[in-house]
């Protein structure tokens, strides 16, 4: 397990915004994978995926690693924000755009 962990780190501390997920940004395989996907897409944030489906050792470790128990998982600066619901509520409530900026995370809105 710690051979996992310290690959889960490197995973996350190599790119700024790292999403775990079900499936890829141009096929997802979950609605809430997708719905990211659109989030991110949304603000032209530049962003890392790794699908989970292709490695059951990575889909269960992340969840033990965050202490989260489902996918997607999004990480920005090599911090863990949440999932799905997380990003959505941050958008609603306006917080999202102030996450970016304070994480010195580059984003423009998209049509």
């Amino acid at each position: 397990m710690e051979e996992l962990n310290q690959k889960i780190k490197d995973m996350i501390n190599k790119d700024d915004v790292v999403l775990f997920m079900k499936g890829t940004p141009d096929f997802p395989q979950c609605g809430f994978s997708a719905n990211v996907v659109g989030i991110l897409n949304h603000f032209g944030i530049n962003y890392k995926t790794y699908n989970v489906l292709e490695d059951i050792e990575l889909r269960e470790g992340i969840k033990v690693f965050s202490d989260w128990p489902t996918i997607p998982q999004i990480y920005i600066k090599s911090e863990f924000i949440g999932g799905f619901d997380i990003l959505r509520d941050m958008l609603e409530n306006g917080e999202i755009e102030d996450l970016f900026k304070k994480k010195d995370i580059q984003f423009e809105l998209k049509d």
